[in-house]
């Protein structure tokens, strides 16, 4: 069993089937959000459908290209054979 979840995820023969699956899950996710309640929300946006998930999802893209700049120019990153 656990092999071939282990198989699924990491040979590239089954990256057409992740992405489905990947698509699957973020309708799903889009739908359970658009089924929750939004009359005591506090604030504007909190009122938007999907606000959330494109909040998180932006946050996400913002660290990692921060996280990048960060390693590249701030001296994080080394060459592979730094310390030969």
């Amino acid at each position: 069993m656990i092999k071939r979840v282990v198989d699924f995820f990491g040979d590239e023969g089954h990256a057409r089937s992740r992405r489905r699956l990947f698509y699957l899950v973020l309708l799903l996710v889009v739908v359970a959000d658009l089924l929750v309640p939004r009359e005591h929300a506090e604030y504007l946006w909190d009122r938007l459908p999907g606000w959330s998930a494109a909040y998180g999802f932006g946050s996400c893209v913002l660290l990692i290209f921060f996280s990048k700049f960060l390693g590249h120019q701030g001296g994080l990153m080394r060459r592979e054979d730094y310390y030969d």
